[in-house]
């Protein structure tokens, strides 16, 4: 709970420096970058948690990584952060901003998770469904996870459409387990 509130206080304090320099669009995609590196990268956050690194030497850290590539208000947020000894939390931070830079323009976050990878067609009929339904603009995240054998699952607004073949094997199963015969006698 405490990392929560940490991370929300933080992503609003940027999101209103963002819209205050008009900045809000390119601040959401250094966000994104922000967000893969720390999800991909285990050094990283290794740095950020260990107490030994001092603040000087994550901004050193911080300014290879992303200087090129982010604007100066994220740069200087990012600055902020690391100074402040948060920088562990950046990841959740990150991930803060872009939902409620999501939420000020009404996009809808939604995930479609395959066996297959999902071809254009596909993808461009699941987000006119889920715009359809929502009535919001669609950010689709297409996975694949070869364990639910076929079908799709799509996610979105909290909500789940379950159309997994695993998932009707699983009920089936379920079905058979029990035992319902009932004797015409």
């Amino acid at each position: 709970m405490q990392d929560y509130r940490i991370n929300i206080n933080y992503a609003k304090a940027l999101f209103l420096l963002a819209d205050e320099t008009q900045e809000q669009d390119r601040v959401s995609e250094d966000m994104r970058l922000v967000n893969a590196v720390c999800a991909e990268n285990r050094e990283l956050n290794a740095v950020f948690r260990n107490p030994e690194v001092k603040a000087p030497k994550k901004i050193a850290i911080v300014d290879d990584i992303f200087a090129a590539s982010v604007c100066k208000t994220t740069m200087a947020f990012i600055h902020f952060v690391v100074r402040k000894n948060r920088s562990v939390n950046l990841k959740g931070i990150s991930t803060s901003y872009l939902d409620l830079y999501r939420e000020s323009r009404g996009i809808v976050l939604s995930q479609i998770t395959t066996a297959e990878p999902v071809d254009e067609a596909t993808r461009a009929l699941a987000t006119r469904v889920i715009a359809d339904y929502t009535h919001k603009e669609v950010e689709l995240v297409a996975k694949t996870d070869p364990k639910i054998i076929g079908g799709l699952a799509m996610e979105f607004d909290n909500m789940m459409y379950d159309a997994r073949i695993s998932t009707y094997l699983m009920k089936l199963r379920h079905a058979f387990g029990e035992n319902v015969y009932e004797s015409k006698l």
